[in-house]
C-alpha cells in the first residue's frame, strides 16, 4: 500500500508534476482507492487498456449513473446547477454505452475518417504559415495564445460552420466548460454558465442546418436528428462537445510538445535536421510524453476484480493516461523524451470503442505544426523560467496557462 502520499489530486505538486505523483501510485498501489474523493485511481498501462476493452464492465454514462455528489465537493447552493450539468452532459454520445453509443457514433464517424481528415491538411499548413509569419514579425510568441489556441480553433470552427467573427467568443465559452475537471467549490457556476452560453449560440446554427443542410459537421449531426438517432437537445449538446473537444486536445499537444523540445534541445536538433522524416514520430512522442488529457472517468457496471482489489458496482473509476504513458513495463526509459521511439503504443487517445473520434485531426495538426517550427527556427528559447510555468488546476486536461518563447 501507498504510505505518506496525499489523496488530494488537486495539490500544486500533483498538478505541476503528475508524473511523479501518479508514478508513485503506479509502482506502489496501481489500483488505488482514493478515500478523499471515493474513486479508484488506475495508473498502469496494462490495466488501462484492459478497462477500455471491457466497456461492458465500466460505464461511460458517468453523469447519468453516478449516485454520489460531485468530487471535490461543491457549494450546497450549487447542487441545482450540478443537476443541470448532469442532464446536459448525459446527452453527449461519449456519455452513452452500447448499443446507444454505437448508433450515435455511426452518425458522426464518417465525417472523421482518416481520409476525410487528410483533406484538411492543406488548410492546416496554410493557417500555420500565417500564424508563424505573424509571430516572426513580432519577434516572439506566446505559444498558447498566439499559436496553439488559434490554429485548432480555426480548423474545428471551419469544420462546423462557425462564422469567423464568432470564434474568439467560442474560445471564451470553452474556457468556462473546462471547469468540469477542476476542483474549486464554485466551479459549477462557471461550468453551467458556459453550457447555457453554448446552447444559446449553437441552437440557431442547428435550426438553420435542420432546414438547409450544408457540408459542415453540424449538418451531419442535424441529419442524425432527421434519421432518428439524436433528439434536438442531443444535437445541440454534441455540437457543443465537438466545438470544445475539437480544439482543446490540440492546444495542449502543441504547448506541451514545444515545451518538451525546449527542455530537450538534442531532440529538437533531430527534428530540425530531418523534419520530413521525423515529424510523425515526433508527434507520437509528444502525445505520449506529456499527454493532452490526463484522466478519464468511468463507473463500474458490476462487481469486478482488478489488481487484487474488488471494485464494486457503482464505484467511481478514474484512469490516468499520464501515468500509463510513462509505465516502464510498456516503455523503455519512459521518462525520456525520445522522438525516435518506435513503436509507440501510447494511450493518449484512449483505447477501445471510445477511442478519440478526432485522433487523426489532432495528429495532422501536430505533425504540420512541429514540422513547420523545425523548418523555420534553428533554435527555440523559453522566455520565462521553469518555476514560472503554470498549469490549469485540472485532473482532466494537462494545460499550460502560457508559454512565451523566442528563437533564432
Amino acid at each position: 500500500m501507498v504510505t505518506a502520499i496525499s489523496d488530494d489530486m488537486f495539490t500544486h505538486e500533483a498538478i505541476a508534476d503528475p508524473y511523479t505523483y501518479y508514478g508513485r501510485l503506479r509502482e506502489e498501489d496501481p489500483v488505488h482507492w482514493n478515500e478523499l474523493y471515493e474513486v479508484w485511481v488506475i495508473t498502469r498501462h496494462e490495466d488501462l487498456v484492459w478497462l477500455t476493452r471491457h466497456n461492458e464492465l465500466f460505464s461511460s454514462a458517468v453523469f447519468k449513473n453516478d449516485p454520489r455528489p460531485p468530487y471535490p465537493t461543491i457549494y450546497d447552493s450549487d447542487l441545482g446547477l450540478y443537476e443541470f450539468v448532469r442532464e446536459y452532459q448525459s446527452r453527449q454520445f461519449i456519455q452513452h454505452d452500447r448499443p446507444a453509443h454505437l448508433d450515435m457514433r455511426k452518425v458522426v464517424h464518417g465525417y472523421f475518417t482518416p481520409r476525410s481528415m487528410e483533406q484538411w491538411r492543406p488548410m492546416v499548413k496554410e493557417v500555420i504559415k500565417e500564424l508563424l509569419d505573424e509571430a516572426e514579425e513580432r519577434g516572439s510568441m506566446d505559444v498558447m495564445r498566439d499559436f496553439a489556441t488559434p490554429l485548432p480553433l480555426l480548423i474545428i470552427a471551419e469544420m462546423m460552420g462557425v462564422p469567423k467573427q464568432d470564434r474568439p467568443y467560442i474560445r471564451e465559452v470553452a474556457e468556462k466548460l473546462l471547469y468540469v475537471g477542476r476542483g474549486e467549490p464554485w466551479r459549477m457556476q462557471n461550468f453551467s454558465e458556459g453550457i447555457r452560453e453554448m446552447i444559446d449560440y449553437v441552437s440557431p446554427l442547428v435550426e438553420k442546418r435542420i432546414v438547409n443542410p450544408e457540408g459542415d459537421f453540424i449538418s451531419v449531426l442535424a441529419q442524425g436528428e432527421r434519421d432518428g438517432f439524436f433528439s434536438r437537445d442531443q444535437v445541440i449538446s454534441n455540437s457543443s462537445l465537438l466545438l470544445l473537444a475539437g480544439h482543446e486536445t490540440t492546444i495542449n499537444l502543441l504547448c506541451n510538445g514545444i515545451l518538451s523540445f525546449l527542455r530537450n534541445p538534442d531532440q529538437w536538433d533531430l527534428l530540425r535536421n530531418d523534419p520530413e522524416g521525423m515529424h510523425v514520430r515526433a508527434t507520437e512522442e509528444c502525445l505520449r510524453h506529456d499527454s493532452s488529457v490526463k484522466s478519464i472517468a468511468r463507473i463500474a457496471s458490476e462487481d469486478v476484480e482488478l489488481g487484487g482489489k474488488l471494485i464494486r458496482k457503482d464505484d467511481r473509476i478514474r484512469w490516468f493516461i499520464s501515468s500509463a504513458n510513462r509505465d516502464q513495463r510498456k516503455f523503455e526509459d519512459p521518462d525520456r523524451f525520445d522522438i525516435t521511439r518506435w513503436p509507440n503504443p501510447h494511450v493518449a487517445f484512449g483505447a477501445g470503442i471510445h477511442h478519440c473520434l478526432g485522433a487523426t485531426l489532432v495528429r495532422v495538426e501536430g505533425q504540420e505544426a512541429f514540422r513547420a517550427f523545425a523548418e523555420r527556427f534553428d533554435s527555440l528559447r523559453m522566455d520565462t523560467t521553469e518555476d514560472q510555468l503554470e498549469y490549469q488546476p485540472s485532473i482532466t486536461f494537462r494545460s499550460l496557462k502560457s508559454l512565451p518563447i523566442t528563437w533564432n
